[in-house]
């Protein structure tokens, strides 16, 4: 039984971005296979700048080990791009826990039939196309779309790349039209993708995955390989042991049946990280994402 790092049967998921999206998907999957008949798990959504409002409630949070956020790339890049007084460094970092392929989609009735009709067109005329994600620039959406441009000679600010607060806001915009492209997590689109009313171009991976119907970017002939993450964020002030119940808890999970079951569903792979390791992994992703937006802006 997972009764929660403090023995209480209440334990909650701050989602730091609209509903619908793929930090609401992560939580969501997280409750269904974490509960039992003895323990109650609430999903909090608090979006607002890319995550960073929920970073600061959870911030306030001191010593809650029956709280933790879900996370990933998305806050990184918020972060970058978002003065706050709140940092990941203030947190305890609990655990990454799955990767996440990207994926370029376009509208069903888009002209842009391949991902080699896309390049002709991001190189041709870039002013042209307008891209969108479901994370800020720095975010995994907005990175892969900066690391497909600079992999075809295309200065990525030549186009115009719009954020949504998740994928929940980014799916109407892509359907009606007002986005030509988007650069977003897989999982989110899936029923999108099954029902025809969206088309997938490229995913990010370096060989092609079960759940999508289309050939990786190196296949098309882009050379990028890339994937998002999530992970949990517990607030500051936990003590050893409450860490130590959280990450226990978090390697049952990902060795349970039904959890794989999730990650296999969603197009995931586990990549759980734990401890000194996630919070050194954090650190390197911050460099990444700052590294990236620089080299993007003097393209």
């Amino acid at each position: 039984m997972f009764s929660g790092p403090s023995g209480n049967e209440r334990v909650r998921f701050i989602v730091p971005s609209d509903a619908g999206g793929g930090y609401d998907l992560t939580a969501r999957n997280l409750t269904q296979t974490l509960r039992t008949d003895d323990v109650d798990y609430d999903v909090v959504v608090l979006p607002g700048s890319g995550g960073v409002v929920g970073l600061g409630r959870l911030d306030l949070e001191v010593g809650d080990p029956d709280l933790a956020m879900v996370m990933g790339l998305g806050l990184i890049g918020a972060l970058e791009t978002t003065p706050s007084a709140h940092s990941i460094s203030e947190l305890t970092p609990v655990a990454r826990l799955l990767e996440e392929p990207e994926v370029v989609l376009v509208p069903a009735n888009s002209p842009l039939q391949t991902m080699s009709d896309l390049v002709d067109a991001w190189r041709g005329d870039p002013e042209s196309l307008t891209f969108a994600g479901g994370s800020a620039e720095g975010g995994p959406d907005g990175v892969f779309r900066i690391l497909l441009a600079r992999a075809i000679g295309v200065d990525p600010s030549s186009s115009t790349y719009r954020q949504y607060e998740g994928g929940g806001q980014l799916l109407p915009a892509l359907l009606t039209g007002d986005v030509d492209v988007a650069t977003t997590g897989v999982s989110e689109y899936l029923d999108q993708l099954a029902a025809g009313t969206v088309r997938a171009l490229a995913v990010s991976t370096d060989a092609r995955i079960p759940v999508v119907d289309a050939p990786t970017a190196r296949e098309a002939g882009v050379d990028v390989v890339f994937a998002n993450w999530r992970g949990l964020l517990a607030p500051p002030g936990l003590s050893p042991d409450q860490i130590t119940v959280w990450t226990d808890r978090i390697r049952d999970l990902d060795a349970s049946p039904a959890w794989r079951d999730v990650l296999t569903r969603n197009g995931w792979q586990s990549a759980v990280l734990t401890g000194d390791a996630f919070a050194e992994f954090l650190g390197e992703q911050a460099t990444f994402v700052h590294e990236t937006l620089s080299v993007s802006s003097h393209s």
